[in-house]
């Protein structure tokens, strides 16, 4: 959904220790993978390292703000993929289009935050494109949701 390309610039924020990251990085893109756990952001360096990859890299940060004037986060990004906790990421919904990406692809635990979020996000410059489920936990009541977000052309 993300339709990565060659160099282009993608951020992964809430990057975990690089599941979605490094197969970004494959695919071509100058890929920055942001993690509020320190450990994570180690365990994505290595992962980096043994994959060989050189065209990504991990930052620690605080994700429950303003994190704009961070040095990664100066050059602006192409495309944005966002996976966090089931709590959401509302705050940082807001501060998304400070980067000036196209597209928005928002993988979730929490059907609930994500609609809060998408709210966020559509107040914000992006519309919302497609959708979907998966039952990845077959019989309990947990699902994962993906939504593409594209930047309001209008």
């Amino acid at each position: 959904w993300l339709d990565v390309q060659p160099g282009e610039r993608v951020l992964d924020l809430f990057c975990g220790l690089g599941n979605f990251t490094l197969p970004l990085a494959r695919k071509g893109a100058q890929v920055v993978g942001v993690e509020g756990d320190d450990a994570m952001v180690v365990r994505g360096r290595e992962n980096a390292r043994l994959n060989g990859l050189d065209n990504v890299e991990f930052h620690g940060a605080d994700l429950h703000g303003d994190f704009t004037g961070q040095s990664w986060a100066k050059e602006g990004f192409d495309k944005i993929l966002i996976d966090p906790p089931r709590s959401g990421a509302e705050e940082i919904c807001k501060y998304l289009t400070a980067f000036g990406a196209n597209r928005i692809v928002y993988v979730s635990c929490n059907p609930a935050t994500l609609a809060r979020d998408a709210g966020v996000m559509v107040r914000n410059g992006y519309r919302l494109v497609r959708a979907g489920v998966m039952d990845m936990f077959p019989h309990t009541t947990h699902v994962e949701s993906i939504a593409l977000f594209e930047r309001d052309q209008h």
